[in-house]
């Protein structure tokens, strides 16, 4: 337990703000509610535009009813299940310290509000991916037409086909934004002054349910995508989507539940858990206007959000579908940049003597121009969004050197595939964390001597990086959606050519595309985490406040870390980073091995499946991956929410802050290297199918397949996993920091209940990873998983 320490090591003065919602201001939440309102009005409107598309042929119609079933169907599992868990996590909010009972109801609440939004977020987004898939692909096959039908322009084709792709993106990112900014308008306008109590409420419901979708909906999608192509195109020597493969369709629904839904629910909670932060914080920095500002920004971004996605139109003299996408990208960013200027200077006084509700006197006192802060921190989020899209892009475009280096060591073979995509990953995460880093300490200065001030900065520095989130959730979901277009084309052998073509093209921009999200997501974590530092450093002077002012001495709230246990707590937080990403890919290892071998059972007990004479069995493969995916995600999701309990409640707060820190320097680097290793060895596959380095069935086509199916789970499971791993922690710490400080210290310290919380969720932790561990990797002669852990019939990548 940690001992009692002198309190001048870091200053915790009280800041609590007597900031109200103002008339006024009030009046300006009511319409940015209206704008989220009209997000979700045009999304209807785009919904209707991508059904409206033609479906394509039978067959194709037939392939796309069976990847819907089975997407509604893990859906429906996975929701069931998460609906147990959030009713007990409701329960055990309103355990936890609060100022009255309002709050604590709130908390509760809006945690399942929360949970509600990001679950509907990730499901509409599927719903909408596996209705547009059909229609990408039919468009696409206007390329090659029937005998006697005209043909279509390839141009034209090729855009009509992206349109569609991207106006469901499109769809998933209005939802995405207005969703969230509708929740946390709402708190605001029901809860006033007390919103950011409740908000935390709100964001770990977001963060929780986003977090078990990415993980779930990652193993799933990646167990079927390596079962596939280790059997199919390696062994079997047959296409990725060849309908003789029984993992197809589990591989094109995982897309939808992995990529879409996990996806889509990831950037709801990172938009919901960025606009927790800066309402906190901006109580206690901007007074009354800090109720309200943050709000605005993101409003904005709704509205430049749906420029850029209706700005998103190919035209002739693009490259690439990824200069059209660029386009409507930078057109978003820099209406939005000119837009929160002018709403800075509109609606912030010139001074912060000016600014209303405050008590910190070192913030009223500050010299300075409020507007100036705000508009430059906004604009360092802008800018670092246009950054990472830039870097990402580089290390992942099939255009570029990284990735066309990647593809030039197949001629050697897998493993100078698989070295060369990590050092590529190993190095991008360096350049993406110094972007991110020196982004937050830009943000950080502006706030000079007054820590609040600063850590308010890196705040709206992370709102800054939301306005471009409605655009970014389409880039995201228009990977997928083209990727089970040409999944769809290939089964059904109705798109063929310049058709088939264009569908590739579309997918090699979509890989770019999802590494892209997963990079600016990435940063919206450490964004947000960083701000809620100062949130939780507000936390603890509150719960400071209520302690017996006798023993305020004894404190020591201090992140040193030359303290042995605020050491202990870093190297904590970091390695919590790396047992969550092995237990991720360690989980789509055993996964992808029961479909390794339920496939090759069916090669072998039905040979009539390679001359369609016999029909695979879809549906047992997509049941495999439904099983294992709703098993595994247990583990990885108690060792977020109970990592930071266990180090809180034995090694003290300040160990805990420590936690936090080591946590979102690893993430940060972990989170990167695995999106862009295994989206450079997607990539350098495509760049082999094409044509380059011996093309499809050659020795190199066999290593790049290799190579991606180690990049599976590295970019679609755990690396975007971390994503909601970083925020469920530090708001799992927000929450517990007032009830870590009463036991600790005070009238109510309890040495004795601390060490009961702390060893019961080490207990619990050891448990669920030793249990997680005894599952085994491998089947047996039968077909059927064995007890113990030999690794018969299985590829040695899959176990590697």
């Amino acid at each position: 337990m940690a001992g009692p320490l002198t309190p001048h090591q870091l200053d915790l003065s009280p800041t609590l703000a007597a900031a109200e919602l103002t008339d006024g201001n009030r009046l300006i939440v009511l319409v940015i509610a209206a704008v989220a309102v009209a997000a979700l009005a045009v999304a209807v409107v785009l919904v209707r535009q991508v059904l409206a598309a033609g479906e394509g042929t039978d067959s194709m119609k037939e392939i796309a009813a069976a990847v819907q079933e089975g997407a509604n169907a893990y859906l429906a599992r996975q929701l069931r299940t998460l609906a147990v868990f959030a009713a007990v996590v409701f329960f055990l909010l309103m355990l936890l310290p609060a100022d009255n009972w309002s709050q604590r109801g709130g908390r509760s609440l809006f945690f399942l509000i929360g949970a509600g939004f990001s679950a509907a977020t990730g499901y509409i987004g599927m719903w909408l991916a596996v209705r547009s898939n059909v229609r990408v692909a039919a468009a696409a096959r206007a390329a090659t037409p029937e005998e006697g039908q005209p043909r279509k322009d390839l141009t034209e084709v090729s855009h009509a086909a992206m349109k569609i792709a991207f106006r469901t993106g499109g769809v998933v990112g209005m939802f995405t934004v207005g969703l969230g900014l509708l929740g946390a308008a709402s708190v605001v306008l029901v809860y006033a002054a007390d919103a950011p109590k409740v908000l935390e409420g709100f964001g770990l419901g977001a963060a929780l349910i986003a977090m078990f979708m990415r993980v779930g909906g990652g193993i799933f999608t990646k167990a079927a995508d390596v079962g596939a192509d280790l059997v199919g195109k390696v062994e079997q020597g047959i296409p990725e989507d060849d309908p003789r493969n029984a993992a197809t369709i589990a591989d094109n629904v995982g897309d939808n539940v992995g990529d879409c839904a996990g996806m889509a629910a990831d950037l709801f909670e990172s938009y919901a858990v960025t606009l927790v932060a800066a309402l906190i914080l901006g109580k206690v920095a901007f007074g009354d206007s800090g109720l309200a500002f943050p709000l605005i920004v993101p409003a904005i971004g709704v509205v430049t959000a749906m420029i850029g996605i209706f700005a998103v139109a190919p035209r002739r003299t693009d490259r690439s579908g990824m200069t059209a996408i660029n386009r409507g990208f930078f057109i978003s960013a820099g209406i939005s940049l000119v837009l929160v200027a002018a709403a800075v200077f509109a609606y912030l006084p010139s001074s912060y003597a000016d600014l209303d509700g405050i008590t910190d006197k070192e913030i009223l006192a500050h010299d300075g121009d409020p507007r100036f802060l705000a508009l430059v921190a906004v604009a360092i989020g802008i800018v670092l969004a246009a950054l990472i899209q830039q870097l990402t892009g580089y290390f992942t475009e099939t255009t570029r050197r990284p990735v066309r280096d990647v593809g030039k060591t197949s001629l050697t073979g897998p493993a100078t595939v698989v070295l060369s995509g990590i050092s590529l990953g190993l190095e991008s995460a360096v350049y993406s964390a110094a972007l991110i880093g020196l982004s937050v300490y830009g943000a950080f200065l502006l706030g000079g001597t007054s820590i609040m001030l600063a850590l308010f900065a890196v705040a709206l520095a992370g709102t800054g990086l939301l306005t471009t989130v409605g655009v970014i959730v389409a880039m995201d979901t228009f990977g997928p959606v083209s990727d089970n277009a040409q999944g769809i084309a290939e089964m059904s052998g109705d798109v063929r050519g310049e058709g088939a073509q264009v569908l590739t093209d579309l997918d090699a921009v979509g890989n770019t595309t999802k590494a892209i999200t997963k990079g600016i997501a990435i940063a919206t974590a450490v964004l947000a985490a960083a701000a809620l530092f100062g949130s939780y450093r507000d936390a603890i002077a509150e719960a400071v406040n209520d302690v017996n002012a006798n023993v305020a001495g004894e404190m020591n709230l201090s992140m040193d870390i030359s303290q042995p246990n605020n050491l202990v707590g870093l190297v904590f937080g970091a390695a919590v980073v790396f047992l969550f990403s092995g237990l991720a890919i360690n989980a789509v290892s055993r996964s992808a091995g029961s479909v390794v071998y339920e496939v090759r059972r069916q090669f072998r007990e039905k040979p009539g499946i390679m001359n369609y004479t016999e029909k695979p069995d879809y549906g047992r493969v997509v049941d495999i991956c439904t099983k294992d995916a709703l098993r595994e995600l247990a583990t990885p999701g108690l060792l977020a929410v109970l990592a930071p309990i266990a180090v809180g409640f034995s090694l003290g707060i300040g160990a805990l802050g420590s936690f936090l820190a080591g946590a979102i320097g690893a993430g940060t680097l972990m989170a990167v290297f695995l999106a862009n290793s295994g989206g450079a060895w997607d990539n350098a596959k495509k760049l082999v199918e094409d044509g380059h380095h011996g093309g499809k069935g050659s020795e190199a086509h066999a290593a790049t397949v290799i190579g991606d199916t180690v990049g599976d789970p590295f970019k679609d499971t755990a690396g975007p996993a971390i994503n909601p791993l970083l925020k469920v922690m530090n708001l799992v710490a927000l929450l517990i920091a007032p009830a870590v400080v009463k036991f600790s210290y005070g009238d109510d310290a309890s040495p004795g209940l601390r060490a009961v919380i702390a060893v019961l969720a080490i207990l619990a932790i050891i448990g669920a990873v030793y249990l997680s561990k005894r599952r085994g990797i491998a089947v047996g002669d039968e077909g059927e998983p064995s007890a113990d852990r030999k690794t018969q019939n299985i590829d040695p990548a899959v176990v590697s």
